[in-house]
C-alpha cells in the first residue's frame, strides 16, 4: 500500500544522485527526518489497521470465491467478473497488505535484493487488478443495459479478463527497477527506491495515479452516466407510451405491481440486472471513497516538498486505500445473499456428523437445494417475462433476453 509514498520519501530523504543527503534531510519546515528513525505510535495504528483489513479481506474474499464455486449458477458472467474480482482482492491481501504489515513490525526490511523487488512488484499488481476487474464489471453492466440484444461469448469475456491480468503484470514492472535493498545510512539496509532524475518521483506517481485511479475513474463515470440516461429514457419512454393506454388496476398491490413492471422491465432491463447494477454502482463508490484520498496525498506530496507527510490525516489516508479490499464481499452479500446462504447450508450438511457417514449425502442434499432455488428463479422469471409481455401489447412487443 504504501509503496507509492516510500518512492517519495526516498526522493526527499536519500535520493541516490546527491551523496549528501544519504543521511539527513531538512525540509522546507525546518524539520530534521531521518529514514534511520520513525514514529513509533503512528506505527503501532498501522499495525492495527493492517491486521484488522488483512483479516476481513481474507474472510471475506474467501467466502465469495467458495460461495460463488458452490453455486449452481457460477458460470454466469456476472459471477466470473465478481470471481476475478476477489481473487485480486486476495492478491492485494496477501502480496501487498501482509508484506506492508510485516515491514511495519519490523521497521526494516530483512531480505535478499531479489525478494525486495519482488515484493514491491506484486505490491502494485493487486492495485492495477483490482482497478482493471472492477472497470470491466462497470462495462459489462453498461452494455446489458444500453445493449441488451447483444451476442454473448464467454471467450470474449475471457479474453478481456486475461487481458486485465496482463496489463496488471506489465504496469507494474517499474517496481522491479525502481526498488532495490540499498544502504538508508550508517551501515543500515533498507528496500528503497531510486530515481536518476529529480523529476522522477513526480512522473512516476502522476503516472500511477492516472493508470489506477484518474483513468478508470473516468471510464466508470461515463460507464454510469449512460446506464443512468438509458434507464431513464427508457421509463420515459414506457410511462408516455404505455401510461394513458393501460387502464389502471383498482386492486391497490396490482397497480404497485404493474409499475413496478413498468419501471423494470423496459427494453428487458430485468429486476436481476437493475440488481447488479446497483451492487456494481456500490463498489464503485466504495473504490472512489477509499482510493480518492489515498491517491490526493499522494500526489500533493509528490508536488509539494513542505507537505505534512508525517501528519496523521496522511497516514490514515494511505490507510484508507487498504479497506477497499475488505469492503467489496460485504457488498456482495448485501446484493447476493442467496449466495452465502447457500454456502452455508452445504457448510452445516458437509459438517453433520450423519451426513459424513452417509456416502454423497452432501452432494446430493446441497444439489437439490440448488436445484429448488433454480426452479424457484425461473418460475418467478416466467410470470414475469409474462407481464412484461401483456404490459408491452399496446406499445412495443417486449423482447425476452
Amino acid at each position: 500500500m504504501e509503496d507509492l509514498t516510500r518512492q517519495q520519501d526516498v526522493w526527499l530523504l536519500n535520493v541516490s544522485w546527491t551523496n549528501s543527503s544519504r543521511r539527513n534531510h531538512t525540509d522546507s519546515g525546518n524539520k530534521s527526518t531521518s529514514p534511520l528513525k520513525r514514529n513509533e505510535d503512528v506505527a503501532k495504528v498501522e499495525v492495527t489497521v493492517l491486521v484488522l483489513v488483512l483479516l476481513l479481506a481474507l474472510v471475506g474474499n474467501l467466502c465469495v470465491l467458495l460461495a460463488i464455486h458452490t453455486s449452481k449458477h457460477r458460470t454466469s458472467r456476472m459471477y466470473y467478473f465478481m470471481k476475478h474480482l476477489s481473487i485480486a482482492d486476495l492478491v492485494v491481501a496477501v502480496f501487498q497488505v501482509l508484506p506492508q504489515l510485516i515491514w511495519d513490525i519490523t521497521f526494516r526490511f530483512y531480505g535478499p535484493d531479489v525478494l525486495c523487488r519482488f515484493v514491491k512488484y506484486l505490491q502494485v499488481v493487486g492495485m492495477f487488478a483490482s482497478t482493471y476487474m472492477l472497470v470491466l464489471m462497470s462495462i459489462d453492466r453498461c452494455l446489458a443495459i444500453c445493449q441488451p440484444l447483444r451476442s454473448l461469448h464467454s471467450r470474449r469475456d475471457r479474453f478481456h479478463v486475461v487481458t486485465s491480468w496482463t496489463l496488471s503484470l506489465v504496469f507494474s514492472t517499474p517496481q522491479v527497477y525502481i526498488f532495490s535493498l540499498r544502504d538508508v545510512g550508517d551501515g543500515v539496509y533498507d528496500c528503497w527506491g531510486d530515481f536518476v532524475q529529480p523529476w522522477g518521483a513526480k512522473a512516476y506517481i502522476t503516472w500511477m495515479s492516472l493508470t489506477i485511479y484518474i483513468i478508470p475513474v473516468a471510464i466508470l463515470s461515463l460507464c454510469y452516466g449512460l446506464i443512468s440516461f438509458k434507464i431513464w429514457q427508457n421509463f420515459r419512454l414506457k410511462t408516455i407510451r404505455g401510461g394513458p393506454q393501460n387502464c389502471t388496476p383498482k386492486n391497490p398491490r396490482a397497480r404497485k405491481d404493474a409499475v413496478l413492471s413498468r419501471v423494470s422491465s423496459v427494453r428487458l432491463i430485468s429486476k436481476a440486472k437493475i440488481r447488479t447494477v446497483k451492487m456494481t454502482f456500490v463498489i464503485v463508490i466504495a473504490y472512489i471513497v477509499c482510493w480518492t484520498p489515498f491517491f490526493f496525498v499522494q500526489m500533493w506530496s509528490a508536488w509539494d516538498p513542505a507537505a505534512p507527510r508525517e501528519h496523521t490525516a496522511f497516514i490514515i489516508a494511505m490507510l484508507l486505500a487498504s479497506l477497499n479490499s475488505c469492503c467489496n464481499p460485504w457488498i456482495y452479500m448485501f446484493y447476493a445473499g442467496h449466495l452465502f446462504r447457500d454456502m452455508l447450508r452445504c457448510l452445516r450438511c458437509c459438517s453433520g456428523r450423519y451426513l459424513r457417514a452417509t456416502s454423497g449425502g452432501c452432494e446430493r442434499q446441497c444439489s437439490h437445494q440448488a436445484t429448488t432455488t433454480t426452479t424457484t428463479f425461473v418460475m418467478k422469471n416466467a410470470s414475469s417475462q409474462r407481464s412484461l409481455t401483456q404490459t408491452s401489447s399496446m406499445g412495443v412487443p417486449a423482447q425476452i433476453s
